[in-house]
């Protein structure tokens, strides 16, 4: 029996591989999560020696931009060496010359989903000839129904609850013969026949995924039941109908993506002094002192630091609830010196930049651009992350939040649920503190119970700390992701990915 054959189909990822000798060394197309899992698949697959390719579109700019600037430090990071004959880049002008992943202009979108798909569909899967496709969010849709057609076991992934639309004439036009599986693709409306839906009818990329796939998983599994038990009502009642059939017919998982491994204060070189669990409070507190001083903070090692590390987006993360409550916050603390350092952009930043002008908070409250650099710093330097998300499919920042020993304030949803517990000092559990109810006032009190602790002596802080430090850094990995798409692999397969 041959080693089964794995086609990741990916819009985006990072350090993919390390050791090639030519361009496809500096692969590196990312937005989110998805490129940093993308990588891990790859390296773990291979590593257990499975047989996989891999297949994205052909970002010659931002490749070529990678080597111009050795941006290798996540390269030579990275162990696996993947065979050039395993990495499959799709073909067409539209991909040469970006700069991003996505466009900003929403119509463009459908265009570059359906030119990398057209290249998968017609050359990369007849040239690999996979025995399992696994397909990445929305800009991967249509695939899951051709291999439904070929009877491939196909996975798709649903990153976030993004979609998009466009008619079967426009996919049929850019070059995807879709006649062959249109009747495995999920329409505005339901198709009667296939001449009447060409031109009207649109197709919904992301429920299509959803529909055709024999298995799909979302990124946590809690966010997984929130949309399947209808608990957001933005959420298309189409989408949910579909995840509630998979999951009825026990297609369905939840597996929580993981932060990129260079997350780590003990190596990681934005920070003036590197620290491990068994130093945190001198290095957390060199990094404070770093960034009071870069920012115009009061310099004060005893001040409170929350960071806000997510996008300004009041749609999903919650950030007016902050606006509502950010000077009665900074009042009340203000004994304790409390200080609140935003790092992120988005369309709220407006908002904050006026509060703190108009009640001369700035040597309290910092509101800078996003900079890789300095989000690193102030994951080091704070002592709480902050992360109101009405919704949040995984989120990254509350892992790495506590890889650096900074203690997440959030909302009860999503991944968030399934990686931050109560703290529990008496209990020696937990590494965050969570409020269940969606407003300010439920915020205020998760910041309360963070300020309780962070009066206790250093003593009881430095071990829960290092105690919170050392569980991440086992607990949130790519190695325990991968692992759990290994084992889906497995069960779609019904076989061992080694085989004889």
């Amino acid at each position: 029996m041959h080693r089964p054959r794995i086609l990741i189909v990916t819009p985006e990822i990072t350090y993919l591989p390390h050791g090639m000798g030519n361009m496809a060394n500096y692969l590196v197309a990312k937005t989110g999560g998805l490129a940093d899992v993308s990588a891990a698949l790859v390296s773990a697959l291979f590593e257990h020696g499975a047989d996989v390719h891999v297949a994205l579109p052909h970002y010659r700019q931002m490749f070529n931009f990678n080597i111009g600037n050795l941006i290798s430090d996540e390269l030579r990071a990275y162990h696996a060496k993947l065979p050039h004959e395993r990495i499959h880049l799709a073909e067409d002008r539209i991909f040469y010359y970006r700069s991003n992943v996505y466009s900003p202009h929403e119509q463009e979108d459908p265009r570059l989903a359906v030119a990398f798909q057209r290249e998968v569909i017609n050359n990369i899967i007849p040239r690999v000839q996979p025995d399992l496709i696994h397909c990445n969010d929305w800009m991967t849709g249509l695939i899951p129904a051709l291999a439904r057609r070929l009877e491939i076991p196909c996975l798709f992934t649903v990153h976030n609850i993004h979609s998009l639309h466009t008619t079967l004439a426009r996919i049929e036009d850019s070059g995807v013969d879709a006649a062959e599986f249109w009747r495995y693709l999920y329409f505005r409306w339901m198709p009667r026949t296939y001449e009447e839906s060409r031109e009207n009818n649109p197709v919904d990329f992301l429920i299509s995924g959803i529909f055709a796939a024999h298995f799909i998983n979302t990124v946590s599994p809690t966010f997984l039941n929130e949309l399947t038990e209808g608990q957001f009502n933005f959420v298309d009642g189409a989408l949910r109908y579909e995840l509630a059939n998979k999951r009825i017919a026990g297609c369905t998982a939840g597996i929580l993506n993981a932060p990129n491994p260079n997350y780590d204060p003990a190596t990681d070189p934005a920070l003036p002094r590197n620290y491990d669990p068994d130093n945190c409070l001198p290095g957390k507190l060199e990094a404070k002192r770093a960034l009071q001083k870069q920012l115009g903070l009061t310099r004060a090692d005893n001040a409170p630091l929350f960071f806000w590390p997510s996008r300004l987006d009041p749609v999903q993360k919650g950030c007016q609830l902050l606006a509502h409550i950010l000077y009665a916050l900074v009042e009340r603390y203000r004994q304790d010196g409390l200080q609140i350092v935003f790092v992120a952009n988005g369309t709220f930043q407006a908002h904050f930049h006026n509060i703190v002008r108009w009640h001369g908070l700035q040597p309290r409250v910092a509101v800078c651009n996003f900079s890789e650099g300095l989000s690193r710093l102030a994951y080091a330097a704070s002592d709480f992350v902050l992360m109101p998300s009405l919704f949040e499919p995984c989120g990254l920042p509350q892992m790495i939040s506590c890889k650096y020993g900074s203690l997440p304030v959030a909302h009860d949803t999503g991944g968030i649920h399934d990686t931050v517990s109560h703290l529990d000092l008496a209990s020696n559990l937990g590494n965050g503190f969570l409020f269940r109810d969606y407003d300010s006032q439920a915020l205020a009190w998760g910041i309360d119970q963070a300020m309780a602790f962070f009066r206790q002596r250093p003593a009881v802080r430095a071990q829960q700390i290092s105690r919170i430090m050392r569980e991440s850094a086992q607990r949130f990995t790519h190695a325990v992701t991968a692992q759990k798409y290994l084992q889906l692999y497995e069960t779609m397969l019904e076989r061992p990915l080694i085989g004889g």
